[in-house]
């Protein structure tokens, strides 16, 4: 059964419900309530929503892009991901200084510019010190700490650490970034499993029934290298635009776990998405309504057949993706 899209349903209708109207930064105001937890079980299926098409593809982009370190949208928009074109484009108008003599560029021109120009990309496509540089360069000075690097080493040395976090929120640099982190870290959590568990996980994977368990031994499923851990993820989220962007960010912190989970050989378990201010745009609620009277799909799965996490490089394919159409909706920046 599709729990998540009818989480993410009955989260739509909370927020039209019971909502309070906020202005915000845009200037395009919401219906916003304050904390929301979203809770998924991996077993169930990949966190993709149904009730509409999501653009899987943006999504995988925008991860590869957190892990690589990079914080510059050149990468984004050569590999069609369009969502911080918004967001440089304001950054390029607030460094044109006034009295600038020079060109000034529509946004559509910038976008080509920075898709055709290396050194235009290089000089304006900077977004500042945001996730990828958090994640994988904290710190200044040549004196940085690649928080993805220590979370794989204490998974794989330390399991059961309370430390095992990644943090986007460095306080000292926010004035530096275009915009400062949405969802600001997130914390994975390590469980041992059982003989049973273990023996149903390996012949659910070679498509075997239960009963051939009975013929294995620990040893047995060591010598396979069967995983004897779970792991579950949970981010932090300080501002959700529940339309738009909250789909995206679940695909993409799903897609994080399974990508930390087969870099460590463990089993996703939970995703936890806990939620502050989540809102709904005024120009979105109709879309949202939409949205809510749809049926859900069964959820696909995603297999991945190579992966490099630390150099943001995967291999992998969406299958069985049942959805409904898209339901377009402006971005807010």
């Amino acid at each position: 059964m599709n729990k998540l899209d009818k989480q993410y349903q009955q989260l739509l209708s909370d927020i039209i419900e019971f909502g309070v109207d906020k202005k915000d930064r845009t200037g395009t105001g919401t219906k916003s309530i304050f904390g929301y937890t979203i809770r998924h079980n991996m077993k169930d299926g990949f966190p993709l929503l149904t009730t509409k098409k999501m653009a899987f593809r943006t999504m995988v982009t925008e991860l590869l892009w957190f892990l690589k370190g990079d914080t510059n949208i050149k990468y984004l928009v050569d590999n069609g991901c369009n969502i911080w074109n918004g967001d440089a484009y304001k950054n390029y108008e607030k460094l044109l200084v006034p009295g600038f003599h020079g060109p000034w560029y529509s946004q559509e021109q910038f976008i080509e510019l920075i898709k055709t120009n290396d050194a235009f990309a290089r000089d304006w496509g900077e977004l500042g010190p945001i996730y990828g540089k958090q994640w994988r360069k904290w710190g200044q000075f040549n004196d940085y700490t690649d928080q993805i690097q220590n979370l794989i080493n204490d998974l794989k040395t330390n399991p059961d650490s309370r430390r095992l976090m990644v943090n986007a929120w460095n306080v000292g640099e926010l004035d530096q970034m275009v915009l400062p982190p949405c969802h600001y870290g997130f914390q994975c959590y390590t469980k041992e499993m059982t003989f049973g568990e273990r023996a149903l996980y390996w012949t659910s994977s070679i498509g075997k029934d239960i009963s051939y368990a009975s013929k294995l031994d620990e040893s047995d499923l060591d010598e396979k290298n069967v995983p004897n851990r779970k792991l579950s993820l949970m981010w932090n989220q300080r501002s959700v635009d529940t339309f738009l962007g909250l789909p995206f960010n679940i695909a993409s912190y799903g897609l994080l776990l399974e990508m930390i989970a087969k870099e460590v050989n463990m089993v996703p378990e939970h995703l936890i998405g806990n939620l502050g201010d989540v809102h709904l745009y005024s120009n979105h609620i109709e879309q949202a309504k939409e949205q809510i009277s749809r049926e859900p799909m069964k959820l696909p799965s995603v297999e991945i057949s190579e992966l490099d996490l630390l150099k943001g490089s995967v291999d992998l394919e969406l299958k069985n993706y049942l959805h409904h159409s898209t339901i377009k909706a402006p971005l807010s920046n």
